[in-house]
């Protein structure tokens, strides 16, 4: 607790400098919300309390606990509770303050389509981090069936969802299904595949491990090989955002290369953890380049970070190819690169590390971001030594969510990213992925919840919900020709956390069927159903 309160009392600072000019218009406008927010996470903070310090905090133990935690320290600086981010820091809640003082707001989604006149008021949202600190809350009773029923029937009967339709809905803090349609028919399931991708990932690696990438040198034949440990979020950047650092790891292998006066190598580049074939079932295509352990930026030819983008047909020639540039700017020669494979006597002369496979799996669910998920796929397979190719990281995926006593009948994986049509998921499945990750006996899979789009706020659902349920759903969407697919959390009216999934086959129109799985869960959010 006390590392937690030293690492948010820098933002507490610069929270409370930036809102204290609207506080006392504010006040009067936010302290009933306010107090029944502080009421809410009590219980939660006084848990928090009895929990006995660990000798050393990792990162799932910041990402789950800092929320909770960060609530009653914010306390005297907060005007009105907002979503989360994966630190801890309020972030909705200063730009709600500055909102009550002024018409203006911050844009959450830097593209989001809210900036052509400005950026708008930032959308309160009341219920995020209450909600996924509240799994144990047993204060409200959870909703019952027939309430949830009529409700989600006549939604879940909309033409747009097309002529199948499968539905769960699960109290987070009981596991208890609530609601089901066609619970355990398998569908399609499209990007909502990554919460299991996530999942089995988070439980084979651990959710502290890190993606390395190496420079290692043959030292009979002054062979320098870049080695690729799988990390797609590698970047060549000037400014690496606090991925791992191509140019970095250039510059730490020159020094190295110097020091053994070094100044010509012949260059080579090893690919060989992953294999198989590096084209998708789908084939080329802009949502995911060629499946390489080594590549820089997603191997994207332009300046985007999410989303489809033309690719490179050699991730890992090109990054080599980035890799020999900055090593001439720091003096040092190189052949063309060609493909090779270090050997065991080779000499690590310096790598750099990807951040927490946490990190991974937040930005993975935010932005959807298939490369990350056909990675992490594959690492999968490597930590269940199976065949490091599509059809072995779907087996891996099996194994490890099989281990974990996940409902798997009917479960179909062939890839990470769910681009391949031949996946099939249930709606029990995905529930249970959700529930087992907000179970307190399993840490490491917190980030399968904390890296799910804010509606209203981040990532595939920063321009959603803007007028119902911003900031009380939490959920992995997913789109195909046909398939519309929502999973996630959503806090009630009467604060009880709860896990959905809905799935569409053979809709013809996406975005109406968007709309309405969009409204199904607005209308979770507005249940008082108990």
């Amino acid at each position: 607790m006390t590392r937690v309160v030293n690492a948010v009392r820098p933002r507490l600072a610069r929270a409370a400098g930036a809102v204290r000019p609207g506080l006392t218009r504010a006040t009067d406008a936010v302290q009933p919300y306010f107090e029944r927010t502080v009421a809410a996470v009590k219980p939660q903070v006084t848990r928090l309390a009895r929990i006995p310090r660990p000798k050393a905090v990792k990162t799932w133990q910041y990402t789950a606990g800092a929320a909770t935690a960060g609530l009653a320290l914010a306390a005297t600086v907060a005007t009105a509770a907002g979503p989360w981010d994966s630190s801890g820091q309020r972030t909705a809640e200063r730009d709600q303050a500055v909102a009550l003082e002024r018409t203006g707001g911050t844009d959450h989604g830097g593209d989001s389509g809210t900036t052509a006149a400005g950026p708008r008021p930032a959308p309160s949202a009341p219920s995020v981090l209450a909600g996924l600190g509240a799994a144990a809350n047993t204060v409200k009773s959870a909703p019952t069936g027939k309430a949830l029923a009529t409700v989600l029937d006549p939604l879940l009967g909309n033409t747009a969802l097309g002529t199948r339709h499968t539905a769960a809905v699960v109290d987070v803090a009981t596991g208890k299904r609530l609601y089901g349609a066609g619970a355990g028919t398998a569908l399609t399931p499209a990007s909502t595949t990554k919460i299991a991708t996530a999942v089995a990932a988070l439980s084979a690696l651990g959710a502290d491990h890190r993606l390395i990438t190496r420079a290692a040198l043959e030292a009979d034949t002054k062979e320098l090989v870049l080695v690729g440990g799988g990390d797609p979020t590698l970047t060549a950047r000037a400014d690496a955002g606090g991925w791992a650092s191509l140019r970095e790891l250039a510059e730490e292998t020159a020094t190295a290369l110097k020091k053994r006066d070094i100044a010509t190598v012949t260059l080579s580049y090893d690919k060989t953890l992953y294999a198989g074939s590096e084209i998708h079932p789908i084939g080329v295509n802009d949502n995911l380049a060629p499946v390489s352990a080594l590549m820089v930026d997603e191997a994207r030819t332009d300046n985007t970070a999410s989303g489809p983008a033309p690719r490179t047909t050699d991730p890992a020639a090109d990054a080599t190819r980035k890799f020999a540039r900055f090593l001439a700017d720091n003096g040092i020669r190189t052949t063309s690169p060609g493909p090779s494979k270090a050997t065991g006597r080779a000499e690590n002369l310096a790598e750099v590390y990807s951040p927490p496979l946490s990190a991974l799996v937040e930005r993975m669910l935010t932005n959807s971001d298939n490369d990350i998920a056909e990675a992490l796929a594959r690492q999968t397979a490597v930590a269940d030594r199976q065949h490091a190719d599509f059809a072995g990281g779907g087996k891996a995926i099996r194994d490890q969510l099989k281990k974990l006593g996940l409902p798997l009948a009917g479960a179909d994986f062939h890839d990470g990213s769910g681009l391949d049509r031949a996946d099939r998921l249930t709606a029990d499945l995905l529930t249970s992925l959700l529930v087992k990750a907000a179970d307190p006996a399993h840490p490491d899979l917190r980030p399968a919840l904390t890296g799910l789009p804010v509606a209203g706020f981040t990532g595939t659902l920063t321009s959603r919900y803007t007028d119902g349920a911003a900031g009380v759903v939490r959920a992995k969407t997913g789109t195909l020709t046909g398939v519309n697919t929502l999973a996630g959390t959503v806090v009630d009216q009467d604060g009880r956390l709860l896990a959905f999934a809905f799935l569409t086959s053979d809709t013809t129109d996406p975005g109406a069927a968007q709309s309405a799985l969009d409204r199904t869960a607005s209308a979770l959010a507005a249940c008082g159903c108990g």
